[in-house]
C-alpha cells in the first residue's frame, strides 16, 4: 500500500535519511514521508522511527494505488 505521513516542521536532510524507504516534500510547515509500506508491521515501525525521533506525526493516510 501507498502512504503519506505528514510531520510537523521541516526535516532536516539528516532526519530525512531515516527514512531511505520514502519520499519526502516540505510544504506549510509540515513535512510529508511518502511511499510504499510493504505491510502493517512495516507501517508501525516507520510511526515508531518518527516516536523515537521525537517527530511530531500530524497525519497518516493510505494514498490509492
Amino acid at each position: 500500500m501507498r502512504c503519506e505521513i505528514r510531520i510537523e516542521g521541516h526535516l532536516s536532510e539528516t532526519l530525512a535519511n531515516a527514512f531511505p524507504e520514502l519520499e519526502h516534500v516540505v510544504m506549510s510547515g509540515q513535512t510529508v514521508l511518502f511511499g510504499t509500506v510493504i505491510d502493517e508491521a512495516h507501517l508501525y515501525g516507520l510511526l515508531t522511527r518518527c516516536q523515537s525521533l521525537g517527530l511530531r506525526v500530524m497525519e497518516m493516510r493510505q494514498l490509492p494505488e
